[in-house]
Order: structure tokens, then C-alpha cells, then sequence
């Protein structure tokens, strides 16, 4: 009998151990691969000579290459990823990522934008501390363009009206450029979506 206990309990521990270094991976191992691929979009939007916007490149949006970078300030002075195009499992690997067919950044209409909340780097892990008037910087190769945050949101997942082109009222017509973050809540669950809206406030046109 004791031979069993013991053998059980060393078998527990051994089960525990692989557990926390599973849980470590997820939490810190992913960002990894994270950072490796926002180095990479990164490059896209920028010269590698002097590390300045390329306004000169075709704005050609694919699935998988780099939209804008995203920066909020509220988060800390770090703060800075590059936007990916598309929300499947792999985009979002990568950093935030941009809903096909929603605006563009400064557009009229809806940027929506989703990402994770606890592994790979988990950009928007912090989104719930935004208040209302922070900024959200989204700097294109055309333009720098500032958002004020307006309201928070709590949804089921299978809402899509926060990403119409107005925000929550799918059939109206949009005048104005709003930018959606999206994220799971709570952490560790993908029961419930948090969202944060914003408004454009300003632009900020590059210089050629």
C-alpha cells in the first residue's frame, strides 16, 4: 500500500509540474513566436534605411501582412503592435488583428480590430482599464490617426452588431470613422466578448 501512495504521488507531482509548464508556455512561451512576428509586420510598414513610414509602397492589403501599427498610450510607453490583417486563429497569433471588410484606419466607417487577452503577448489584455477620452493611436504609412475612447461593452460572442460600420446599429448609415476593439472575457474564458469604442479625433497627415 505504501509502494502505491507513493508511486501515486510521485505520478501527481510529475502530472502538476507538466501542468505548470504548460500554463507557463501559454502564458509567456507564445508570446515568443508573438514578438518574432511583430518584428517581421513591423518591417512591412517601414524603410529599412532610416526606419520611417514607406508612403512610397502600394497600399495593397492582403491577409496576413501588416495594416497599421496600434499604439495606446494609456497602456504604457511600450505599447505598440502591429496590426495584422484577419482574426483567424493563426492572425491573431501574430498580434491584433483587422476584420476583412470593416474599414480602414482613418475611414468612415467601423475599424474593428480583435485580439487576444492572455497568450501571445495578449495586446489587449489591459483594454479594460481605458477610459473614456484615452487615446488610440493607429499610425498608417498615409496618415497618423488619434481615437477617443467613448464606451465599453460586455457582449456574447456571436454579437456582430458592435462591428457594423455604426457600432451597435447595424442598419445605419455611417458618417464618421469609429474604431472596435475586441477581446475574450473574462481572462481565461472565451464566454463573454469585452469591446471598447472609439471616435476619430484627429489626423495627422505624413510627410512624403
Amino acid at each position: 500500500m505504501r509502494t502505491m501512495l507513493r508511486a501515486l504521488g510521485e505520478t501527481s507531482i510529475t502530472a502538476g509540474l507538466i501542468l505548470m509548464l504548460f500554463c507557463a508556455y501559454l502564458l509567456w512561451g507564445t508570446g515568443v513566436y508573438t514578438e518574432r512576428e511583430q518584428e517581421r509586420l513591423q518591417r512591412e510598414l517601414t524603410v529599412a534605411e532610416d526606419g520611417k513610414p514607406d508612403t512610397k509602397q502600394p497600399r495593397t492589403i492582403v491577409p496576413g501582412s501588416a495594416v497599421a501599427v496600434l499604439r495606446i498610450p494609456k497602456l504604457g510607453p511600450g505599447y505598440k503592435y502591429a496590426v495584422v490583417e484577419g482574426v483567424g486563429t493563426e492572425d491573431l497569433k501574430k498580434g491584433p488583428g483587422h476584420y476583412p471588410g470593416s474599414a480602414m484606419p482613418g475611414q468612415v466607417g467601423n475599424f474593428a480590430l480583435a485580439g487576444h487577452r492572455t497568450t501571445y503577448s495578449a495586446p489587449f489584455n489591459k483594454i479594460d482599464n481605458l477610459d473614456r477620452n484615452d487615446e488610440i493611436i493607429v499610425e498608417a504609412r498615409e496618415a497618423r490617426y488619434t481615437y477617443w475612447v467613448t464606451a465599453h461593452d460586455v457582449v456574447h460572442p456571436t454579437a456582430i452588431d458592435e462591428f457594423a460600420p455604426v457600432p451597435g446599429k447595424p442598419d445605419a448609415r455611417p458618417a464618421r470613422a469609429f474604431i472596435t476593439l475586441s477581446t475574450c472575457h473574462p481572462e481565461y474564458s472565451a464566454a463573454q466578448r469585452y469591446i471598447v469604442h472609439g471616435v476619430l479625433k484627429s489626423i495627422e497627415p505624413r510627410e512624403e
